[in-house]
């Protein structure tokens, strides 16, 4: 009898009364109580709706919704070891969480909901008494009684995206009880107590949907009503029931999955059934060989007898079932399958070994030339010899020559590397000679080029902002005659752009001359009476050093712009300065570098210059050294499987900087190192480096400088901001063959 598999889960489309996602199942717990009870205990993040729970009967379960609450818990099935429970089932579908718990026979239950958590009892308690809650009685009485007649409404098929198979078999009721079976190629579902409406005893026939189901036969035996769904090559299936919906799937496997498949199962080949009692095993062989169309070569040595009962295994398993079972063992050459026991066969491939290996010893020596075209003839030589010794310059060219013990070649072997031909000539046997041959056309072939591109890109923007004042007076007058006087004279206010402007050269000078035509009696200076005509003349100077009157000097050095005010009379002369410089730089530099490589082949490029600085030796004298300052790109680049690039970079750009004191420069160093998994020809950033320096700074006079308003004349005011960005970018690229033959 084959066995029967059954599958079967429950689901009821309830309309959720709450919002889907906002209670979550968080914890489950289970407990065993006397009286042969268990508990059952979930936790939620929330308090969680009443649930609506019914039972079935045949099989026995007990089943409970909550509506509107998700599940967050990482198993879906849990085994328990109740005396009347085997396992739970915890399962969401997108409107509510539903719990099965499949029971041994029908038992009374009680649920209580504290808080979070909901507390599921189900048996007897110590008295005796049966408690159900009043959701289960609810449900229980909307269920259908024994005798109401149930039937399959619909069987159909549709293919869904993935190219898989779906038939949908609508029933008249739920409770309907299902077995499922898989064999070979058949899937087969018994409904029992069920009728078939005349309309649906039908064949369908689905080969024209491209999926694993071939056929779909629906036919009613005696009371149960029997669908058997028909596939074909490697799939995998998955039955549920959903209220009055049982749905079955049926989807072909992946290559992904297959092989997953056949690592943990490493026989797939074609299933069959033996049931034979005391038959002989060259029998079961003959019978195994007709079913695979091989042809069998058993020894004589292959006797004995062998009950089996192997129902619907694959062929290869069953063949070394019984294999092991009789101590036999077997070899397949072809078509051909060649069965004894182990030992003999373990024999008979050491004779043949030795009887190789004198072969090969008797076998004539031949000489064969082999060039190489890509690699180096000395490295590949290395590569398959065990032991080698250089040996002198002969001929033409270098030559190497060792004992290849161990190695492709045998003991009777011998090479010879010339370099200069980069040729490696083999004496050997024809068979090793022929290996060694087709080695060398699977590992002499060109290795790929890859061209990397780096990018060094130095960015620096600076911000200067400064002002400053310059003020000064002087009140000074002096007589041609020695005699101070303030009587005479003129006012005048200067404006200029600049206070250089206000005076000729570096001070203001004034000049006035009074004539006796120009004054009345009593006019002169300090009342001195005169008249017309020896009135004498006098000559008023006025020479004012501002580079000696300033009270206040605290100009911005190399201003842009300044603003200049004067004030100028007689004896007295006040002018200030506001000077301001506000400057604004970006400057970019990009290095680019570029080199081309093999696969893991090492290249350097470099730019750029040595330097020379004095270093003192042991003896007391100097020496001249030298040291770069250069713009470097060093990268070893490995190709990956999937056309990936690893590689170990140093890219470092340096730059002569500041003198010391004692006259050497400085070098500034830019540089990274580095190992980077980068896509062909994508491009990475390696790094960077982002400097900033700001500086603020106030020159005043003490004190004045701090009067609020007026302080702004006794002061000088910078603010300087300073950035600097380093960015390293790099691209390789795998150059495609053919454009190496351009």
């Amino acid at each position: 009898m084959i066995s029967r598999i059954k599958k079967l889960y429950l689901f009821l489309v309830i309309l959720p009364a709450f919002a889907w996602g906002e209670v979550q199942v968080t914890d489950i717990e289970f407990a065993s109580l006397p009286g042969e009870q268990f508990e059952i205990k979930l936790q939620f993040s929330e308090n969680p709706p009443q649930p609506k729970a019914y039972e079935i009967s045949k099989p026995a379960r007990l089943i409970l919704d909550f509506p509107g609450v998700g599940s967050s818990l990482a198993e879906k099935k849990y085994a328990l070891g109740f005396e009347n429970a085997s396992d739970a089932v915890i399962i969401a579908d997108g409107s509510r969480t539903r719990l099965i718990v499949n029971l041994t026979e029908s038992a009374p239950f009680k649920t209580d909901i504290s808080g979070n958590s909901m507390t599921l009892r189900v048996g007897a308690d110590r008295g005796g008494q049966f408690v159900r809650s009043s959701a289960s009685q609810a449900s229980s009485a909307a269920e259908p009684s024994a005798n109401v007649d149930l039937s399959v409404t619909e069987v159909d098929f549709r293919r869904s995206k993935d190219g898989s198979g779906t038939i949908s078999i609508g029933l008249s009721q739920p409770s309907v009880n299902v077995d499922i079976d898989r064999n070979s190629s058949e899937i087969k579902l018994s409904f029992y107590q069920t009728e078939l409406p005349e309309r649906l005893d039908r064949r369908l026939d689905v080969i024209d949907f491209a999926t694993p189901v071939q056929t779909i036969d629906t036919v009613q035996e005696g009371t149960t009503t029997t669908i058997t769904i028909e596939a074909s090559g490697q799939y995998d299936y998955l039955a549920y029931q959903a209220d009055g919906q049982y749905v079955v799937n049926i989807k072909p496997l992946s290559d992904a999955e297959l092989e997953e498949q056949s690592k943990k199962f490493a026989f797939n080949g074609e299933r069959l059934t033996l049931n034979f009692q005391n038959i002989e095993v060259r029998s079961v062989l003959q019978i195994i060989a007709e079913f695979t169309s091989l042809n069998l070569v058993a020894s004589d040595t292959v006797t004995g007898s062998i009950t089996l009962r192997l129902d619907n295994v694959p062929w290869d398993q069953a063949l070394e079932i019984i294999l092991k079972a009789k101590g036999l063992d077997k070899r397949q050459e072809g078509n051909v399958l060649m069965v004894a026991p182990a030992a003999e066969i373990a024999e008979q491939e050491r004779l043949q070994v030795e009887a190789n290996k004198q072969l090969q010893e008797l076998a004539p020596l031949e000489t064969a030339f082999v060039r190489i075209k890509y690699a180096d003839a000395g490295e590949i030589f290395e590569l398959f010899t065990a032991r080698s010794t250089e040996s002198g310059q002969s001929g033409a060219g270098g030559s190497r020559e060792g004992n290849a013990t161990n190695t492709i070649l045998s003991e009777r072997g011998s090479a010879i590397v010339d370099e200069r031909t980069n040729t490696i000539i083999l004496t050997d046997t024809e068979e090793k000679i022929n290996e060694f041959k087709r080695l060398i056309n699977e590992i002499d072939v060109p290795i790929k080029q890859v061209l990397i591109e780096a990018r060094i890109v130095i960015a620096n923007t600076d911000f200067k902002k400064e002002l400053g004042v310059t003020w000064g007076l002087a009140g000074i007058d002096k007589l041609s005659g020695g005699t101070e006087s303030s009587a005479f004279g003129d006012r005048t206010l200067g404006f200029s752009g600049r206070r250089s402007g206000l005076t000729p050269g570096a001070g203001v000078a004034e000049s006035f001359r009074y004539s006796a035509d120009e004054v009345e009696i009593g006019d002169g200076p300090d009342g001195i009476a005169g008249n017309a005509d020896d009135a004498p003349i006098y000559t008023r100077n006025f020479d004012f050093g501002l580079g000696d009157s300033l009270a206040v000097d605290l100009g911005v050095a190399d201003a842009a712009g300044s603003f200049s005010l004067g004030y100028l009379t007689d004896n007295f002369l006040i002018d200030l300065e506001l000077s301001a410089l506000e400057s604004d730089g970006f400057g970019e530099i990009v290095s680019q570098p570029k080199v081309l490589t093999g696969d893991k082949q090492q290249a350097v490029i470099k730019s750029g210059t040595e330097i020379a600085f004095q270093k003192a030796t042991s003896s007391g004298a100097t020496s001249v050294e030298f040291k770069e300052a250069v713009l470097q790109l060093e990268v070893t680049p490995q190709i990956t499987p999937d056309n990936r690039i690893i590689m170990d970079l140093l890219v470092s750009q340096d730059s002569v900087g500041a003198f010391t004191p004692t006259g050497e420069p400085s070098i500034d160093i830019t540089q990274i190192q580095t190992q980077a998994l980068v896509g062909n020809g994508q491009t990475l950033v390696l790094g960077g480096i982002f400097q900033t320096e700001e500086v603020n700074g106030t020159e005043k006079v003490p004190l004045l400088g701090d009067v609020p308003f007026l302080g702004k004349l006794f002061r000088n005011e910078l603010r300087n901001i300073e950035k600097r960005e380093i960015l390293i970018f790099i691209t390789p690229k795998i150059i495609d063959d053919s454009l190496l033959d351009r």
